[in-house]
C-alpha cells in the first residue's frame, strides 16, 4: 500500500473520523508516516497562530483571520506565539498558494524587478474564488512543486501613530470618517515592511507528487523546469480597534497590490501548466480559468461554507463584500490606483461599506 498523501494525514488532524480505516492502520504502523504526521501537527499549530493574530497589515490576512474565527465556531483564541518571519514562511507554504499558483494569492506588495526578471502580474481587480474546508485539507503545499526561499523577510510591528507608520511605509492610513455604533476609542496602528520570496519549479517533485495522486505528471512546457518566480509582499499599514472578542471590531488596511515576475515563464503559460496538475480540484481550477490570461486579477480564497460573497463599487471602482452566513462578520476589499484597501470587523455589511465610502 503506497503511503498517504498529506492531505490524508493532515484529516486524520482535523477529521480523523473521515479518513479511511486502511490509512489510518497504515499510519500507525508506519515511522515515515508518524514523522509526517508529526510534521503535520506542527505545521497545524503554526498555521493556527499564524491566523489567529493581529495581520491586518496584509490585507488578505486580515479577512482570514475573521473567516478562521467563524470555522473555528467560537472557540477560544489560539496563542499568538509565531513570529512574523514565521507567519510570512507559513502562508508561503499554505495549500492555498498552491491552489491558486504561485504568483496571485500573496495580498500583499510589489516587488522591484532585477534586470533578468520580467514582470508577469500586476492587480488591477480582486475576485473571490470558492474554496471548501475538504480543498485545503487536501491540497498539497507550494514546497511539493519546488524549492521556496525567502529572500526578505517581513516585518509586522506596532507603531505610535499615523505619522510613523506613513514614515515607515510610505502609505497614509486611511482615516475613518465616522466610526460605526459600537466601535470607539483610538485605533492601534500596525505596519509591514516588504517581505519576498524566490519560487524554484522543480518537475522532479512536481512528479513525486502527481504520483501521491496516482497520477501522471502532464508534461511541462518548454523552461518551466528550473524556472523561477520572484514574489512580494508589502509595505502596508492598518488601523486596528479590539475588542473582547476573538476578531477585531474594525480593522481598516491599506498595502501596495500585489506585483510578481518570472525568470522567462509567462504568466498564463505558468498559471495553465499549474491549474493541470492533479490535486486541484476541478471546480477551483474551472473558477481561476475563467479569469483573464494577462495577470491583473487577483484570486481571493474564500471559505464557501461560512462566507458569502457580492459585487459593489467602492469609489467608483468594483469590490468585493464578504460576509459571514451567520451575519456576524463582514468587509470588503477594492484596488485602486494599484493600492489594495479592506475594511473589516465584527460589523454587518451595510457598517463596513459606510466605513468604505467615507474613508479619507
Amino acid at each position: 500500500m503506497r503511503h498517504p498523501t498529506d492531505g490524508t494525514l493532515r484529516r486524520l488532524l482535523d477529521e480523523p473520523a473521515g479518513v479511511a480505516d486502511g490509512d489510518r492502520e497504515h499510519v500507525g504502523g508506519c515511522a515515515a508516516c508518524l514523522s509526517r504526521l508529526s510534521a503535520a501537527q506542527e505545521d497545524a499549530a503554526t498555521a493556527g497562530a499564524a491566523l489567529d493574530v493581529d495581520l491586518a497589515v496584509d490585507v488578505g490576512s486580515a479577512w482570514q483571520r475573521l473567516s478562521h474565527s467563524i470555522a473555528a465556531g467560537g472557540r477560544g483564541r489560539a496563542p499568538a506565539t509565531a513570529s512574523a518571519a514565521e507567519r510570512w514562511r507559513t502562508a508561503l507554504r499554505s495549500p492555498a498558494v498552491a491552489a491558486l499558483c504561485v504568483v496571485a494569492v500573496l495580498l500583499g506588495a510589489g516587488a522591484v524587478a532585477a534586470a533578468d526578471w520580467v514582470q508577469i502580474f500586476r492587480t488591477e481587480r480582486i475576485a473571490p474564488v470558492a474554496i471548501t474546508r475538504t480543498d485545503f485539507l487536501e491540497l498539497p503545499d507550494l514546497s511539493a512543486y519546488g524549492e521556496l526561499e525567502v529572500t526578505r523577510e517581513a516585518d509586522v510591528r506596532d507603531v505610535a501613530d499615523a505619522a510613523a507608520a506613513e514614515q515607515a511605509t510610505g502609505l497614509s492610513v486611511p482615516r475613518v470618517s465616522e466610526l460605526p455604533r459600537g466601535v470607539t476609542g483610538e485605533p492601534e496602528i500596525q505596519v509591514g515592511s516588504r517581505g519576498s520570496a524566490v519560487f524554484t519549479f522543480s518537475v522532479e517533485k512536481a512528479a513525486r507528487a502527481a504520483a501521491d495522486f496516482g497520477e501522471a505528471l502532464p508534461p511541462p512546457p518548454p523552461g518551466l523546469d528550473g524556472s523561477r518566480f520572484r514574489l512580494a509582499a508589502g509595505p502596508g499599514v492598518a488601523a486596528v480597534w479590539s475588542e473582547a472578542r476573538d476578531v477585531p471590531a474594525l480593522v481598516v488596511a491599506r498595502a501596495v497590490a500585489p506585483t510578481a515576475y518570472s525568470s522567462g515563464i509567462p504568466f498564463k503559460t505558468a498559471r495553465d501548466y499549474l491549474l493541470s496538475l492533479p490535486g486541484l480540484p476541478e471546480h477551483v481550477a474551472s473558477q481561476l480559468r475563467g479569469f483573464s490570461g494577462d495577470g491583473t486579477t487577483l484570486p481571493l480564497p474564500v471559505p464557501d461554507e461560512q462566507v458569502r460573497t457580492s459585487a459593489v463599487e467602492v469609489g467608483g471602482v468594483p469590490a468585493t463584500v464578504l460576509t459571514s452566513r451567520d451575519g456576524a462578520l463582514a468587509g470588503v476589499v477594492w484596488v485602486k490606483d494599484g493600492v489594495v484597501t479592506a475594511v473589516a470587523g465584527s460589523l454587518g455589511e451595510d457598517e463596513v461599506l459606510d466605513v468604505a465610502r467615507g474613508l479619507r
